[in-house]
């Protein structure tokens, strides 16, 4: 592969993936490299130093709120979010379980409900996959997909008995945890809020607020069986459309009287004035699951849907009809929505790991969870850094490559029959003195050096190839910041998840990553004290001296 090949292949998975980035070609040597090996005038020559490496507690707790919970940006503007439910245990990480809270304002202030008398007939819950199913990152495969027709002769059609036909599409949505079984189906339950859920409020913000938030009256529960439909009704007579579902999952919910209480009967009072007053009054749902041991999946916030149908008087003419119509709440847009997480590690791997975390030394396993789980911390020696600037000085040695290898530890769960992502870190390399990101010093680069970095990963041999050519080079050639002080060996940082990114590739900021919604774990394997361990964390370095 040519140079300018590499570098541009390189570019473009750049602008493309952010920092979670898989490619072929080694990085391409700096300036310092090329003007010793020019002409094949230079060898290559590799060592390999410890590194320390050590878990990162994260307290099971992260920003989960609006604000973090985008997973892109389409062509018009839009942002896209990503929600997660459901639950899921086993012995390393322990149970996870995932809950989501959101507001819901009237769709117009003062609403009429059309005429006099409105009483509810149905309520329905929609929960609708991502905004990129149809590139069936959150599906299986697509023969998957099963389609059912058939025909009914007395369907109502303006209250009248009509033949149908009715197309029913199911696909799977992608499970991160228990696959098939008894396994498939869970209950999901939707609560009323009686908090309220004030955005500004920083208690409102991370995942482990459901603390702070109480629920009500429970307005229904439905079975989820692991499938979305999508369903359409054509008149036989002339094939028009009667009605049309998008893909999702339809939850009736059974608790009509309270809609009946709390939205039809306050019609011209107060409470339906306007979205403040009401979002003070109707203060959210919550929706969960009662399990703790089936899988995760993840839904789109912005599409989910509560429709209340209902009927009302309406006269003409003289006479009096009660049609029936709906009234469609707004979940989406500038309401408050919270990703609730829920974990119980008892007796896991992960909480005897977070218990005796050694930062000085480095820990043997290293334990890497999204949704405000743990991370991984790595620390360069400061002697490696002192030997390769004897190298550099003595032997007039220039760096070709860096790289931190970390194998993946054979106890990691994987996520048989369905799809996981774990190949995907984020990496940060700047901690403040508490032990917190400095997202403040980060930017985008192709290196380390300043936050956010490549890596490869071998999927045969199961590890990672993490880049740090220029953040080595840096700290052994004593290079300077933008402010004139010198480079300094901070630690890197490890978290699951990737970066958002808007439609034409471009990364939308440090602090948009998938993280908050992000399902995988893995465990890596740490530091070796007696250094026999081949698959012990490592730094690999190769540098070039003139024959």
């Amino acid at each position: 592969m040519t140079h300018n090949l590499k570098r541009t292949f390189a570019m473009l998975l750049l602008a493309i993936f952010g920092s979670a980035i898989l490619y072929n070609c080694e990085p391409d040597p700096d300036s310092l490299g090329e003007q010793l090996f020019n002409d094949d005038a230079a060898q290559g020559n590799e060592i390999a130093y410890p590194v320390i490496a050590y878990n990162y507690d994260n307290k099971d707790s992260i920003r989960s709120d609006a604000s973090r919970l985008i997973s892109g940006v389409s062509e018009a503007g839009a942002a896209s979010y990503v929600g997660v439910l459901g639950a899921f245990t086993e012995g390393e990480f322990g149970m996870q379980r995932a809950s989501y809270v959101t507001q819901l304002r009237m769709p117009v202030d003062n609403y009429d409900f059309n005429g006099a008398n409105p009483k509810v007939d149905s309520v329905v819950l929609v929960v609708r996959p991502p905004a990129n199913t149809t590139s069936n990152t959150y599906f299986f495969e697509s023969d998957s997909l099963k389609t059912n027709t058939f025909e009914k002769s007395d369907f109502p059609v303006d209250g009248v008995a009509t033949a149908v036909s009715i197309e029913r599409k199911t696909y799977p949505v992608r499970k991160y945890g228990k696959i098939g079984g008894g396994s498939k189906s869970m209950k999901i339950n939707v609560h009323e809020v009686t908090t309220f859920l004030d955005a500004n409020d920083d208690k409102f913000k991370r995942s482990n607020a459901g603390t702070s938030i109480s629920t009500g009256e429970l307005l229904g529960s439905g079975v989820f069986d692991g499938n979305i439909n999508s369903l359409s009704i054509t008149k036989k007579s002339d094939n028009s459309v009667v009605f049309t579902g998008n893909l999702g999952f339809r939850m009736k919910l059974s608790n009509t009287n309270f809609f009946q209480t709390h939205i039809l009967d306050k019609k011209g009072k107060p409470e339906l004035q306007d979205a403040a007053n009401f979002i003070r009054y109707f203060k959210g749902i919550k929706i969960s699951v009662d399990e703790t041991d089936k899988y995760l999946y993840q839904f789109s916030p912005n599409d989910l849907q509560l429709i209340m149908y209902y009927k009302y008087d309406k006269t003409e003419n003289g006479a009096t009809t009660r049609p029936q119509t709906n009234l469609v709440f707004n979940l989406g847009g500038s309401n408050a929505h919270i990703g609730l997480y829920e974990y119980s590690r008892t007796n896991s791997s992960v909480e005897k790991a977070l218990a005796a975390i050694n930062s000085s030394e480095g820990d043997e396993r290293l334990f890497v969870q999204g949704m405000g789980g743990p991370s991984a911390v790595m620390k360069i020696k400061d002697e490696t850094i002192a030997d390769l600037k004897k190298i550099y000085v003595e032997k007039k040695a220039g760096i070709l490559s860096a790289k931190i290898r970390v194998y993946v530890d054979p106890l990691s769960w994987k996520n048989t029959n369905s799809t996981e992502d774990r190949k995907f870190t984020l990496l940060n390399n700047t901690l403040n003195s508490n032990g917190t990101i400095d997202f403040s010093k980060l930017t985008y680069t192709s290196d380390l050096s300043t936050g956010l970095g490549l890596y490869n990963y071998n999927k045969d041999k199961d590890y990672y190839d993490i880049i740090v050519t220029k953040t080595i080079k840096d700290l052994v050639e004593e290079a300077k910041d933008s402010d004139g002080n010198f480079i300094k060996n901070k630690p890197l940082i490890i978290s699951a998840g990737t970066f958002a990114a808007n439609a034409t590739g471009t990364l939308l900021g440090v602090r948009n990553t998938t993280r908050a919604f992000d399902m995988n774990r893995v465990i890596l394997t740490g530091i070796d004290k007696n250094n026999t361990n081949p698959k012990r964390i490592q730094l690999m370095v190769t540098y070039a001296t003139k024959k």
